[in-house]
């Protein structure tokens, strides 16, 4: 036999994760190598219900047992619910494999194989209950380890083709003509072993060893949120009429007035969408002309805030992602619409979509300089990098993103206490929903719940919290250079806590050949099969081909450095099913 144990620790026991990757009252996993009697006899008994029954490529027998005929050859890998075999997968390097029988020498195939060491899957099968669960990923980190341990350069095996999207998913490429027959079709597939090992070591903590307990939330809402966030949602609920409730009203503002600098703030249901109407309601009330400035897609979003709410203004455009042009911003600040100089400048102070940040210190001093109101869009930045909202006008905030508590809740920021409008619908009036902050009155109905964890997430907030999150944003974007990819943000420009990542677009005529079809969707959604869960899906970043890494909840440099190896693998695996078709 050509068996070789691969772990000194012998087997891997691991809880049980269920499909949606939560932890449940079951039987615990087990993942090892098959050494005992029990554990072949039931081998035995998955290959004929999974090779007899479901799959009619062998003929059926009295016993229910299927016996491979490379069973003293081979090296199996098994997944165990107690005493209860519910996964295998076995491998087997000896020439000549079955794939040689069928398709002559495999060398003609397969580039750069003279020479080569190749080993070939035999057989892969999980129990149809447990085929939604972390098994097959179990199964595949063995023999990941198994591969690179013994210094093999390709895997190679017979997929079923029925599941070829399965086996594209964790990197096999289809080559040569379909073997077995029309009940049972197979595609051979062989998969370099390069980098396998981080594809899967994802998934686990520091090795093959064991499951995450939770997914790794990196996007731009929600967020991760701290056991205390979750714990405080979770208290009865209050009337938002009871004086329990006006002291909570009046600890978020305290606190959030202490973060920002600010002088007055308004908490009102509804999510960043509604502070900015308010804010542009608050424009509305100037009898002067302004600009508003984008160089992304939030900034895009408050164009159309404006011509909602009637606003006159100039628009300082941007190209996506290029640094701001300071320069354009002061001459139409000295000229806006109408030939009259600018009464107010209303743009984001971190674009979301890019993750680049706006120098507040100058744009405070160009609003100085021409006697203009400073509005900010802060939905990003507060709770992810110093917000100094001093001198700032108006500025808008919500409850999740880096604040790190659930969404529902919009903030106005203001350095000036509004009065009530009449003329303004009554929940996108400012001055209504300032009119109690000393008391903590609320003029509408609001969710204890998601104030009380807006509260526990604003009592993380630091100093040393926001060096941290700066610290780790700029260690994660020298990781991601050196790996090979584009950031959308200089990095002068960058904010800590947001890293969008510019995959080439599939609808370049000029991009590289090797970098062909890598389409940001696939990744994060390959991504999210390890476990960690980016920014993908809006319909700006899909656009453009962007996927974009945050840093606004509950996380930290480990899940980072976990994260790193599975990209490499996973930019590494697109590039080469790429650049072979």
């Amino acid at each position: 036999m050509t068996q070789r144990n691969i772990a000194e620790s012998g087997s891997l026991p691991v809880d049980e994760v269920s499909a949606n990757g939560s932890n449940h009252d079951a039987p615990r996993l087990t993942f090892k190598q098959a050494d005992e009697p029990w554990e072949f006899e039931e081998i035995f008994q998955l290959n004929y219900a999974s090779f007899v029954e479901e799959v009619p490529q062998h003929p059926s027998n009295d016993d229910g047992l299927l016996v491979d005929r490379f069973h003293d050859e081979n090296t199996y890998f098994i997944c165990r619910r107690d005493h209860d075999l519910v996964g295998m997968i076995c491998v087997r390097d000896r020439r000549p494999f079955s794939l040689d029988e069928k398709l002559g020498s495999l060398e003609k195939y397969l580039p750069q194989a003279e020479g080569a060491r190749v080993c070939e899957v035999r057989l892969l099968a999980v129990r149809p209950d447990m085929r939604r669960t972390r098994v097959l990923t179990g199964l595949l980190t063995m023999m990941a380890r198994y591969c690179q341990e013994g210094g093999y350069d390709y895997v190679v095996m017979s997929g079923r083709v029925s599941q070829q999207a399965l086996y594209r998913h964790i990197g096999f490429i289809p080559f040569g003509p379909v073997v077995g027959d029309e009940a049972a079709p197979y595609q051979p597939m062989y998969r370099p072993v390069g980098n396998v090992g981080a594809e899967f070591a994802g998934l686990f903590h520091d090795d093959v060893d064991a499951p995450p307990g939770e997914p790794v939330i990196l996007t731009p809402g929600p967020v991760a949120m701290p056991d205390a966030v979750v714990r405080a949602f979770s208290r009865p609920p209050l009337s938002h009429r009871s004086p329990e409730f006006a002291a909570l009203m009046q600890s978020v503002r305290r606190r959030l007035l202490a973060l920002t600098n600010a002088r007055h703030c308004a908490v009102m249901v509804g999510s960043g969408t509604m502070a900015n109407d308010v804010v542009a309601a608050q424009l509305s009330r100037l009898d002067a002309p302004g600009v508003v400035v984008t160089a992304g897609e939030f900034g895009e979003r408050l164009l159309d805030h404006a011509d909602r709410m009637g606003l006159r203004y100039t628009a300082v455009q941007h190209e996506w992602g290029t640094p701001l042009e300071y320069d354009r911003i002061d001459r139409a600040l000295a000229e806006a619409a109408d030939g009259r100089p600018a009464g107010w400048l209303w743009m984001p102070h971190c674009e979301t979509s890019t993750g680049a940040l706006a120098d507040l210190t100058r744009l405070k001093e160009l609003c100085r300089q021409h006697d203009a109101r400073l509005a900010l869009d802060c939905i990003s930045s507060i709770g992810a990098t110093p917000v100094d909202l001093g001198d700032v006008w108006l500025a808008s905030g919500a409850s999740g993103k880096a604040l790190a508590a659930y969404p529902g809740l919009g903030l106005v920021f203001s350095g000036y206490r509004p009065q009530p409008d009449s003329t303004l619908p009554r929940y996108l009036d400012l001055g209504l929903h300032c009119a109690g902050e000393d008391s903590g009155a609320v003029p509408f109905t609001l969710s204890s719940n998601l104030l009380a964890a807006l509260d526990a997430g604003l009592a993380r907030q630091s100093e040393a919290l926001l060096l941290r999150i700066d610290r780790e944003g700029r260690w994660l974007r020298r990781q991601l250079r050196d790996l090979g990819f584009t950031l959308v943000a200089a990095e002068s420009d960058s904010a800590g806590a947001v890293t969008t990542i510019a995959l080439p677009s599939p609808a370049s005529a000029n991009r590289p050949s090797t970098h062909q079809g890598l389409e940001a969707q696939q990744m994060g959604r390959n991504l999210e099969a390890h476990g960690f869960y980016t920014s993908y899906a809006s319909g700006y970043l899909r656009q453009r081909n962007w996927l974009q890494i945050c840093l606004m909840g509950d996380t930290h440099r480990g899940q980072l450095e976990r994260l790193l190896p599975v990209l490499a693998a996973e930019l590494d695996r697109m590039t080469r099913v790429a650049s072979t078709g």
